[in-house]
This record gives structure tokens, C-alpha cells and sequence, in this order.
């Protein structure tokens, strides 16, 4: 009869020792899915010491507070450093047990205050199910991004000189293994914690920006339109921001060579999945299309959409004005914009399931037109076809030989040509006088398309513009943050590398609106907000309560802007302690006075 299991085997650590080390490990029953037979092999959580002391390492402190629950240590040892990680201390105040430290903390302090602040902290401590060392830990790779300025290689080195969340060295194999243990189930859990915090009829603009990659070892990396002007593969970051709450709400990578138009149907079911239904969404003219706007019609999404003037039933509007002096009849003026406007309702209908009709929600035709806009891009037509008559004469007496199709259709699209397709030598061109006609009558207008929404045409043009502060979010990402190129080979890297980063874009671009608005005058980028705060020290001796640095000068000015209370004792403010009061205790005894 054979013995029966155990199910505690798996969690049960003993001590396996492995050239002159001591290492606490399981040995949990894994098959082997090519021979079908039992393995069992080694988990390491750590190392014991000659006197039994459990030192735990990297498999255990990545390991959710659940799974640690479950192990089972033999009786005897000493489990006083697992007592000692954050998440596992007891109430009360803690052991100083320090050596003397001197740390930069300022603009790490700052920032986890914003965190605070924002409900980020909050909102991390929920998805990680409470586990304060992994959140310490992806704070200090979030807060380096800002503060660090260099790659992951050298952030051991930068934990020596700054007070940071996580104290313990993060090495790069460390860094390696944590960011591979976030999964998209942890993005999405996040989402909807973040999701939670909009209100109804938050503004939130949609966007993409380009990242460009020197290999290929990630499945997303292909050659595509790079907004950079690189001719290198990359990959296409998408990220919904709040234009009302000022900060990323949403992100995700697609493959580099995906147009925008066609990744917006993933972005809805993403969005919906997250719970942000009830957010009007702006997108650019990069967006559009008949596919688009049918979705949104479908999916009854609120949307403002900027909208290409060359499209069919914008140029049909635009011809019905005819040729006109200096502006459009029948357009109403905007004295404060100075742009004449002209909104047109549009009747739109499309077949839903079983054949149900479903009609599209209060969609509108916003038009405008700009009189000194069409008179810059009237001369800036001019130049163009001055330079291209000028290069193509040059080209056509030389032979130079023409570039590749796609290159003369951007350069030269004025002009039609007529070459060799084998030596690319021109022979002779003209100028296209209808693309020229169509392009002087559309100077100067410009569009957009709301659907579901009571609003006017000024209005829409006003909201629509906000979403120029989202790319704010993509200069941040690419400077300071330094995130221009990929740093990553594998695809689950890429993952927990993406929510790192949009853990600190949360944090900078709230900075970032801060600084706009309140700070302007005082610091022009997010960088010198943070310089500034960089010299306040966080200062420990054993055996002693540590203490920071005064605050002083535009610091205060930085902490009054968030609206964040200055550390006890380090305010310029002094409240004198002089008093008259006596010594506490018993009130002394009237004394009988004899006078002789």
C-alpha cells in the first residue's frame, strides 16, 4: 500500500547545502512535459546561517504574502529578519538600529508625497494584495526614472547616496526577475483602481508616439511612420491622458508598423474593461476614419474627433461656399478666438445586431476657418512650389537619379512625374493644378466631428485643443524619463518596464501641471523643480531618531504650490517655547510671613 502524501510536502523548507553554502529551500513535484515523470528540483528562499538564522533572498521577497504564508520553516529557527521587512512589522515604534547616514531625500520626498497625494501609493498597495516590499521596491525603480537620470545599471550606486523606499541594494539581476513578476493582470487590476478615481464626463485625449528600438528581439518591434524622423524599427505607445485630472489614466504598447486608426477598437475594449465608461474621449485627425466612427456610434462613446478636411463630406461643406472674399458667408465670427465657425448637424445610422438600426447620437460638424492661417499656408504653398519647380529642373538637367516612390510622393506632390523606372532618371513633369486648386479653396479651414454631446462648435474647438498637453506626457517620457528608446529584450521585461514607467509619468506629469500653473515664473521644466528640492538631506546616527535638513528659499515655495505640509522642524517658520509657566506638579504652599 503506497504511503499517502502529504500536502504540506511542497511548503515544508529544510536546508540544502550547495558548494560550502547553506540554502533554505522546498522541493515541490513538477512533470516534466517531455518524459511525463516527476521532477523534483530546488527552490532557494534564501540562506541560513550556522546558528539557524533564515536569510531571506530574492525568490521570497518577490513572492506575494500569500505564497510566504505557506511555507513551513523546522522549529528552532530564527525568523527575526522576516519580522523585519516592512509589511510584517508590529505596531509600535521601531528599532533604530541604523549606521550614520547622510542621503539626498528632498525630490524623493516630494514625489512620494505626490503619490500620496494622488492615490497612487493607495491604489498600488490594492493591486499587490498589501505587499509593501514589492511596492517600496517598484517606487524606488519608479522615483530613479525621475530622479536618477542614468540606466538600471546603476541604481545600487544611487541607493547609497538617496534616501529611497527600498534600502536594499537593487542589482540588475534583481531589477531583471521583479520586472518579469509583474503580469498584465497586474495592469489591469491598476487600471481599475485608477479608473475609480475620474469623474463622469472627464475629457481624456488619446494619443501615440513612437519608440524606437536598436534590435528586434521583441515581437511588437517593426518598421513603421517613426514620429522621430529615425529610420529604425520601433514599437507605438498609446496612452489616454486626463486633461481634467492631469495625468495618464491608460497605456499600451502595438506593434510599430500599426496606424492609429487601427488600434482604437483594442483601446475601447481596453477602456471598458478598465471601467472608464463615461469619459468623453479626443482624439486627433489620426484617428479618423468611416471604421472609427462607426465604433464609436456602435459603442454609444462620447468623442470629439479632429477631422481631415479632406474628407468627402468636409469638402462638399467647404465647396458650398464658393469663392469668397475675405472670409466664408454664412460663418459666424468668434471675437475672442477671431476664427469663424459654423457647426452642421449629421444624420448617421448604421445596422447593428439582428439587424437593429442603431442612429448615431446627437453627431455634429464643427467647421472653422482661420483668416490668418489661410494666408500663411496660401505662402507657404507658394514656397513649396517654388522649391520643388527649382529641384526638379535641376534634377531633369543633371539626370540625377529620383529617390524611391514613397519619398517623391511626400517631396514632390505637386508635381506629376514622368521618369525611367529603371535608371529613376526624370524626363519631364507638370504641375498637378487640381491637387493645387483643392489645396488653396481648403487653406485655412480646419475640423471636427462630436458625437454625443450637447455642445457647440467654440466649445469643441476649446476642449479639443487641451489635448496639446498630453504632449507634454510624451516630452516628459522622452527626456527625463529617457524612455526615446527600448530598454528591454523580453516580452514579460517589457511588461513590468511599461508599468514602471507609468507609475512615474502618473507622478511627473501631475508635477508637471503643477509647475505649469503655480511655478511657471520660478522654474521652466519638471527637472529644475526637482534640482531644487534634491540638497534636503535625510540625516541618521545609531541609536538615534533621524532628522531632514531645513527647508529654505523656493523649496517652501515648491511645498506651498502642492499644497504639501513642510516636516516638523524643517519650516522657516520658529515658534518660540519662552514661557511663565512654573514647574508641573503640586502647587506650593501658601507660607505664613511673621513680620516682627
Amino acid at each position: 500500500m503506497a504511503r499517502p502524501t502529504d500536502s504540506n510536502s511542497p511548503y515544508r523548507v529544510s536546508i540544502h547545502h550547495n558548494n560550502g553554502y547553506h540554502y533554505a529551500s522546498t522541493q515541490p513535484a513538477r512533470v516534466n512535459p517531455k518524459t511525463g515523470k516527476r521532477e523534483y528540483r530546488y527552490v532557494y528562499w534564501g540562506t541560513v546561517t550556522d546558528d539557524l538564522k533564515f536569510i531571506p533572498g530574492k525568490n521570497y521577497l518577490l513572492e506575494s504574502i500569500e505564497e510566504r504564508g505557506k511555507l513551513i520553516f523546522p522549529e528552532g529557527w530564527d525568523l527575526s529578519e522576516i519580522d523585519k521587512l516592512s509589511g510584517r512589522r508590529k505596531a509600535g515604534r521601531p528599532v533604530i538600529e541604523s549606521q550614520d547616514e547622510n542621503r539626498l531625500y528632498g525630490d524623493i520626498w516630494l514625489l512620494e508625497k505626490i503619490a500620496e497625494q494622488t492615490g497612487l501609493r493607495f491604489d498600488l498597495m490594492s493591486t499587490f494584495d498589501g505587499d509593501k516590499e514589492k511596492v517600496d521596491t517598484l517606487m524606488t525603480l519608479a522615483l530613479y526614472l525621475l530622479c536618477g537620470r542614468e540606466t538600471y545599471n546603476q541604481l545600487a550606486s544611487w541607493q547609497r547616496i538617496a534616501k529611497t523606499p527600498w534600502a536594499k541594494p537593487l542589482s540588475s539581476p534583481y531589477i531583471t526577475r521583479f520586472t518579469q513578476s509583474i503580469t498584465e493582470q497586474d495592469r489591469m487590476a491598476f487600471l481599475r483602481l485608477r479608473a475609480r478615481r475620474l469623474h463622469d464626463n472627464e475629457l481624456c485625449a488619446v494619443d501615440s508616439t513612437s519608440c524606437s528600438s536598436y534590435g528586434h528581439s521583441l515581437a511588437d518591434i517593426h518598421y513603421g511612420r517613426n514620429k522621430e524622423h529615425l529610420p529604425l524599427p520601433q514599437t507605438l505607445e498609446v496612452v489616454v491622458y486626463t486633461l481634467d485630472g492631469h495625468m495618464p489614466v491608460y497605456y499600451r504598447s502595438f506593434a510599430g508598423n500599426t496606424p492609429d486608426s487601427r488600434s482604437l477598437a483594442v483601446i475601447l475594449k481596453d477602456l471598458k474593461q478598465a471601467g472608464m465608461k463615461r469619459i468623453i474621449l479626443i482624439t486627433d485627425r489620426g484617428y479618423e476614419s468611416i471604421r472609427n466612427l462607426e465604433l464609436y456610434i456602435d459603442q454609444q462613446q462620447r468623442m470629439i474627433m479632429g477631422t481631415k478636411t479632406g474628407q468627402k463630406h468636409v469638402r462638399q461643406l467647404i465647396d458650398e461656399f464658393g469663392n469668397f472674399g475675405h472670409h466664408p458667408e454664412g460663418m459666424q465670427v468668434d471675437p475672442e478666438e477671431r476664427i469663424y465657425y459654423l457647426q452642421k448637424d449629421m444624420d448617421y445610422q448604421i445596422e447593428g445586431q439582428r439587424d437593429n438600426l442603431k442612429k448615431a447620437d446627437n453627431l455634429k460638424l464643427n467647421l472653422y476657418f482661420d483668416p490668418i492661417r489661410r494666408g500663411n499656408e496660401l505662402t507657404d504653398l507658394d514656397i513649396a512650389l517654388a522649391a520643388q519647380k527649382e529641384a526638379l529642373e535641376a534634377s531633369l538637367v543633371n539626370q540625377i537619379p529620383l529617390d524611391d516612390d514613397e519619398t517623391l510622393k511626400q517631396v514632390y506632390r505637386f508635381y506629376r512625374l514622368k521618369y525611367n523606372a529603371k535608371s529613376r532618371i526624370l524626363e519631364d513633369f507638370s504641375l498637378d493644378e487640381t491637387k493645387v486648386i483643392r489645396c488653396r479653396r481648403e487653406a485655412g479651414f480646419f475640423a471636427n466631428t462630436t458625437h454625443g454631446l450637447d455642445m457647440d462648435a467654440l466649445s469643441a474647438n476649446r476642449h479639443y485643443r487641451l489635448r496639446d498637453e498630453q504632449e507634454k506626457y510624451f516630452a516628459l517620457m522622452k527626456g527625463v524619463l529617457g524612455a526615446d528608446r527600448q530598454r528591454t529584450s523580453t516580452e514579460t521585461g517589457k511588461i513590468g518596464r511599461s508599468f514602471i514607467l507609468f507609475v512615474a509619468q502618473i507622478m511627473g506629469c501631475y508635477l508637471s501641471h503643477v509647475r505649469k500653473t503655480k511655478l511657471g515664473e520660478q522654474f521652466h521644466s519638471v527637472a529644475d523643480v526637482l534640482n531644487e528640492m534634491r540638497p534636503i538631506r535625510y540625516i541618521e546616527h545609531p541609536n538615534t531618531k533621524a532628522y531632514i535638513t531645513p527647508f529654505v528659499g523656493k523649496q517652501v515655495d515648491i511645498c506651498e504650490a502642492l499644497g504639501l505640509e513642510i516636516p516638523e522642524g524643517c519650516a522657516p517658520d520658529y515658534v518660540v517655547k519662552k514661557t511663565n509657566k512654573g514647574k508641573r506638579g503640586r502647587p506650593r504652599k501658601n507660607q505664613l510671613v511673621v513680620k516682627e
